[in-house]
């Protein structure tokens, strides 16, 4: 059974996200002509351009003005060759040239925080510390994206979100392979990034010197479990069309699904640890279109009866599933990991014992030895698909 700490825990955030969503439906409710409501401040964690914190350096980024779409890099210590300055700053935010040798290109974690559709952020707290581990665990950038909430923004917004973030990632790619091939100064390869010329202003340094856009893999916690499946989908249709960016693997972590038929885990652990069924079926219909709720939307459940989509699944990447023993949700995940396993995907399922919802990435439960293993055992899977040849991990 989960430890006091986290049953007493679990009664106090039960009652404050109920409270929240029905804050939520009232304001959207009453401040629908505004598009506006009210949301409580989370607990956040300001950006710094130092690697002097935990070794990983961090900036945010608004890539549209029109979403308000916004990305957090996360840039671990090790994509230096060289040390950097006396006190770990990273030049601010321009990275340190010297004919390329100290900039190390690391393989890149497109990152999608966790909610219930409503909350979170990339600079909550414990957004911030999971994403750091995951960064220096990893050995690779993590980007995070700050994707749009609802009930401001309804399906498919967030959606639309993760696809335009990756898009970005590809863009990114191209404009920092064209600088590296333009002539600076005279000076071809000089090693310097574009100072002139179309696009220059977007192109972003640190990703720039870092990013390997060959090694991409996409990482989803709770409802962000939920795009980053739908973005591999995406990923998988578009095909080229993403180059060079490549998506070699996903992870899902307790993935937010559910469906019209109730599972035996939805049935028998309805009222389980910090997310009740109940309160989460609030937290869909500020998500779902309101026209037409239902739960068997292509959004919430990826295994809707009759759907041909299901066929598609044998061209989705190696799919690596967490779950949680006590979390209502685990039944479907199981079963979307199992439909992977009969296409021949590599999907392989960690099950945690004794563990709830949302276990390894809440900032209360990230210093428990159950969170470090399930963080450990992601980045033993992850390098499976990440390390350069020759320096593969097994598992």
């Amino acid at each position: 059974m989960p430890s006091l700490m986290v049953k007493v825990y679990s009664v106090l955030f039960k009652y404050n996200l109920k409270r929240r969503l029905q804050t939520l439906i009232e304001s959207s409710t009453s401040d629908f002509l505004n598009d506006v409501v009210s949301r409580a401040d989370e607990t956040t964690a300001t950006s710094n351009p130092s690697f002097s914190n935990n070794g990983v350096a961090t900036k945010d980024l608004h890539i549209d003005p029109l979403t308000n779409l916004s990305l957090r890099i996360f840039l671990p210590q090790s994509s230096l060759r060289n040390s950097v300055s006396s006190d770990g700053a990273y030049g601010g935010y321009v990275p340190i040239y010297k004919n390329g040798n100290s900039c190390k290109k690391l393989p890149v974690i497109l990152q999608f925080h966790g909610g219930a559709w409503v909350s979170g952020g990339i600079d909550t707290v414990s957004n911030d510390v999971f994403c750091r581990k995951l960064a220096k665990s990893c050995d690779a950038i993590v980007v995070s994206v700050g994707y749009r909430l609802a009930p401001e923004s309804r399906y498919p917004a967030a959606f639309e979100d993760g696809v335009m973030a990756i898009k970005w990632l590809a863009k990114q790619a191209n404009l920092a392979e064209c600088g590296r091939s333009r002539m600076v100064n005279g000076e071809k390869g000089s090693g310097r990034r574009i100072l002139d010329g179309f696009g220059a202003s977007m192109v972003d340094p640190w990703l720039a010197a870092h990013l390997d856009p060959s090694r991409c893999v996409l990482l989803g916690v709770s409802c962000g479990a939920n795009i980053a499946n739908y973005v591999a989908r995406y990923a998988v249709e578009a095909g080229k069309l993403l180059d060079p960016i490549k998506v070699v693997a996903q992870v899902l972590m307790y993935p937010f699904f559910i469906g019209n038929i109730p599972t035996h885990s939805e049935m028998k652990l309805a009222n389980s640890y910090l997310y009740d069924k109940a309160t989460c079926i609030l937290a869909w219909k500020l998500f779902l279109p309101e026209a037409v709720f239902n739960l068997d939307h292509l959004a919430a459940n990826p295994l809707v009866p009759g759907k041909d989509k299901l066929l598609d699944l044998k061209h989705m990447p190696p799919t690596l599933t967490v779950v949680a023993q006590h979390d209502w949700m685990r039944d479907r995940a199981i079963a979307y990991s199992k439909e992977l396993r009969r296409v021949n995907i590599d999907a392989p399922l960690l099950d945690y014992k004794d563990s709830v919802h949302d276990f390894a990435t809440l900032n209360v439960l990230q210093k428990t030895p159950k969170a470090q293993a399930c963080l450990d055992d992601i980045s033993i899977w992850v390098k499976k698909y990440i390390s350069l040849r020759g320096n593969e991990f097994s598992y």
